[in-house]
């Protein structure tokens, strides 16, 4: 009974230097995922009708500032994750 909306944020990080790093956005309704910018294709992408619409929307209006969460969010916290989880491999 209801709807399910979600946000997913995921740094993938493929090697120790912070060139390696992949920023991804993943918007989900239901268990289904609509729309995704993936820092790597540099824009979001649309995965469902309503998705495409967003993305298209998204990519005008936000993509500037979606480009730089990669800076902001992943590599300034790289040392703590690093710290964290992958020393610990």
């Amino acid at each position: 009974d209801g709807y399910f909306e979600q946000v997913v944020r995921q740094c993938r990080y493929s090697s120790k230097d912070l060139h390696g790093i992949e920023f991804i956005d993943s918007y989900v309704f239901n268990k289904a995922e609509y729309v995704r910018f993936n820092s790597t294709v540099g824009k979001y992408v649309g995965y469902t009708e309503y998705g495409v619409k967003n993305a298209e929307v998204w990519n005008r209006d936000y993509l500037a500032q979606e480009l730089g969460e990669l800076e902001r969010f992943c590599k300034y916290n790289a040392d703590l994750h690093y710290g964290a989880i992958l020393d610990k491999t």
